[in-house]
């Protein structure tokens, strides 16, 4: 038995349900970027599931679980963009329903998607509201069951397939990085890779102006970032490691690693450049890491989730068009 809200069995039979339902994607390697680095880089691209981020296989997972009665009153969460494409998309295939509350300053082609699945949108101030208060206040107005972008087993449970399908592809790891917000992807990847590959160290890896799990690790307690700091990692900016999973990531990481936003912009590029792939910038923070030298590569073999590519043209060009 788990002492954790999730365990490798409760991802196995997470992905026998979910096998029909989420892509399978690729762990993809270039032989000249491996020679470059001295060592393997293996991504899970992610950002080829639908929705364009991990975030359906836990959103799925979960209204999966209600009632017919609870799928009827519908669904209601917090996110900045992935999750709520996610949890969008996974209403409208079960007959259920999504309202998001979102930051009012999330990038307008995240907005306009999430409406575009269906999705009702109810946005608050990052900096003057919380995000908690707003969905409590929805749940009980309307009856609405949350579900929350990681901090729920059975969320947990589906974004572990994830790394389940990694380790299934890929099992010799030295280590993986995993970028983290909430640090539910983090979590789950941290409870697959202890129970099937306990060699393989679990790193989270975050922006360097949102470092709350990593200050919170060497803490051994929650920390919060402090309020109106940006990064360009919008994907994955959150205020404080959540009561669900940071417990789990205390535990089990083997620790955290930051990137600038100089290097996230650098990653994304790089991805584009050697591998071909349209990446967000929260996506890349653990590429950024190992391609900085935060992470040491040399005769090892890494992997990092891509989490997502929800991202305009627009702002892609800006982010990698001018960066050196």
């Amino acid at each position: 038995m788990s002492k954790h809200p999730v365990s490798l069995d409760d991802v196995l039979s997470a992905q026998a349900v979910l096998a029909d339902v989420v892509v399978r994607t690729p762990v993809i390697e270039k032989a000249d970027v491996n020679a470059m680095l001295g060592g393997r880089l293996l991504l899970k691209a992610e950002n080829f599931q639908r929705t364009g981020a991990f975030k359906i296989r836990g959103a799925y997972h979960r209204i999966l679980n209600l009632t017919s009665k609870e799928r009827a009153r519908g669904t209601v969460s917090y996110s900045s963009g992935n999750h709520a494409l996610g949890l969008a998309r996974a209403a409208q295939m079960l007959g259920s329903s999504a309202v998001i509350v979102m930051p009012s300053d999330v990038p307008a082609a995240k907005k306009n998607e999430t409406r575009a699945l269906g999705a009702e949108i109810v946005t608050f101030d990052r900096d003057t509201e919380n995000s908690f208060d707003v969905v409590a206040r929805i749940k009980s107005q309307t009856g609405r069951i949350e579900v929350p972008p990681s901090a729920h087993g059975q969320v947990l449970a589906g974004a572990g397939t994830a790394a389940l399908e990694l380790f299934e592809d890929a099992p010799v790891l030295d280590a993986v990085l995993v970028p983290c917000g909430g640090g539910g992807l983090t979590a789950a990847t941290a409870v697959v890779m202890a129970e099937a590959s306990p060699q393989t160290q679990v790193y989270a890896a975050e922006p360097a102006l949102f470092d709350d799990t990593c200050r919170s690790l060497a803490a051994g307690k929650r920390l919060a970032n402090p309020v109106g700091r940006r990064t360009v990692c919008d994907a994955i900016m959150t205020p404080i490691p959540n009561e669900v999973t940071f417990p789990i990531n205390l535990d089990l990481l083997s620790g955290g690693v930051t990137a600038s936003d100089a290097d996230v912009r650098l990653a994304m590029r790089f991805a584009f450049e050697h591998f071909k792939i349209v990446t967000e910038p929260g996506a890349v923070v653990g590429l950024a890491a190992v391609l900085s030298g935060q992470v040491a590569i040399k005769n090892k073999t890494i992997a990092t989730v891509i989490t997502g590519g929800n991202i305009d043209l627009a702002r892609f060009a800006a982010l990698t068009g001018d960066v050196e």
